[in-house]
């Protein structure tokens, strides 16, 4: 299958190649929580940073199932880069789909993204508040100046922190719900004076996605870079084709668990059995429920993916049900093969245990699984 980016032919070969790629520097990028400059400019060499900028600035989108294919692969490569990727490609399709950013400034965006890597992501959840997932308003305000705003605030978990050439500051120009406030995303380009990083993020899993805290101290935007919308006209984004691109990834976190595992139990051939433990049946019964578990989830995905293209409204309403499969099923598809394995697969120097760490944290990306299974209740319960 040949997917075609902007300028990139991009075949089931090249995406074969980035994920090797990627892979050789994952271990080195999970030790030291570094930023993977290295990765991602893999990727933008790939042409990939460029996926879902629309015709109108002479891209070529990037449709659903495109966006899972592409996914899987960089998650299985690194997932840290992967994720990288996929907030900045996210931010092209939802300006692809709804217009937002100044005319001016998202031209050059796209022109820089030619000659070096432009990350983009939206910067929403705060130590305090949370996720806007979970509704409410945001402790981070704009206020009106001449010529422009005044950003203040912190914001907490800003994956790509470090790297970011612009934050998407998620804003509001009151705390008070009362005042029905403006809110929207401030336009925030990352060397503006009144940026700090807090070097916050030591997680488990995804240790090089940059994902620390961001103060803004007075940060100056120019007028058009926030565009308020009223509190009582807010809509609620349900994920969409972007949601499974993230399932996604962490499906392919599960397959380069998978190939791993493959490999220890081709090789692994213990003196008391004298051939290696592929060739028990215990091993190739945990083998088949690996497997059947990552077809569960590529096939979910895959099959809604397609929905989506094809406009079925049924795909739509059913993408938030597919996250919890996709992602439950990669998540038991790893904890299967270290169960299976014992010490070994918590062995530093193996993979598996950074697998494992990995695809847990798609747990924590909304919707979570309590809000996805609230909302496919209430509607089942109204049929």
């Amino acid at each position: 299958m040949t997917l075609q980016i902007a300028d990139v032919e991009l075949g089931d070969d090249l995406l074969q190649d980035v994920k090797e790629r990627l892979a050789e520097g994952a271990a080195e990028n999970d030790r030291t929580g570094e930023f993977p400059w290295v990765g991602i400019q893999i990727v933008h060499d790939a042409g990939l940073l460029r996926a879902g900028i629309g015709k109108e600035y002479q891209g070529a989108g990037l449709s659903a199932v495109d966006s899972v294919r592409l996914f899987q692969a960089l998650g299985a490569g690194d997932p840290s880069v992967a994720l990288l990727t996929a907030m900045t490609v996210f931010q092209h399709q939802a300006q692809a789909k709804a217009p937002w950013w100044p005319e001016e400034l998202y031209r050059q965006v796209v022109a820089d993204s030619y000659d070096r890597p432009v990350l983009l992501n939206a910067v929403r959840a705060e130590p305090e508040w949370g996720a806007p997932a979970r509704g409410g308003l945001p402790a981070t305000t704009v206020r009106k100046v001449e010529g422009g705003w005044i950003l203040n605030g912190r914001k907490g978990f800003a994956t790509g922190s470090e790297g970011l050439a612009y934050h998407l500051v998620w804003a509001t120009t009151s705390t008070d719900p009362d005042d029905n406030p403006l809110l929207a995303h401030a336009v925030v380009p990352g060397d503006a004076p009144g940026i700090e990083i807090i070097r916050t993020w030591d997680h488990l899993g995804l240790r090089a996605s940059s994902t620390h805290d961001v103060i803004y101290t007075d940060v100056f935007i120019p007028e058009d870079n926030f565009r308020g919308v009223p509190l009582s006209e807010q809509g609620r984004d349900l994920p969409g084709a972007l949601g499974l691109g993230l399932s996604a990834l962490y499906v392919g976190v599960a397959r380069a668990a998978q190939a791993w595992f493959v490999k220890f139990a081709n090789e692994r051939i213990p003196t008391s059995l004298g051939r290696p433990i592929a060739s028990t049946e215990r091993i190739q019964s945990v083998a088949g429920e690996i497997e059947v578990q990552l077809i569960q989830a590529e096939e979910v995905l895959l099959g809604l993916a397609a929905g989506l293209d094809a406009n079925d409204p049924r795909a739509g309403r059913r993408v938030l049900s597919a996250k919890i499969i996709a992602t439950r099923s990669a998540v038991m598809a790893v904890q299967t093969a270290v169960a299976a394995l014992g010490n070994p697969a918590l062995t530093r120097h193996n993979p598996l245990q950074r697998h494992l760490r990995d695809v847990l944290c798609s747990r924590v990306h909304p919707p979570q699984d309590d809000a996805a299974l609230l909302i496919a209740g209430r509607t089942s319960l109204k049929r």
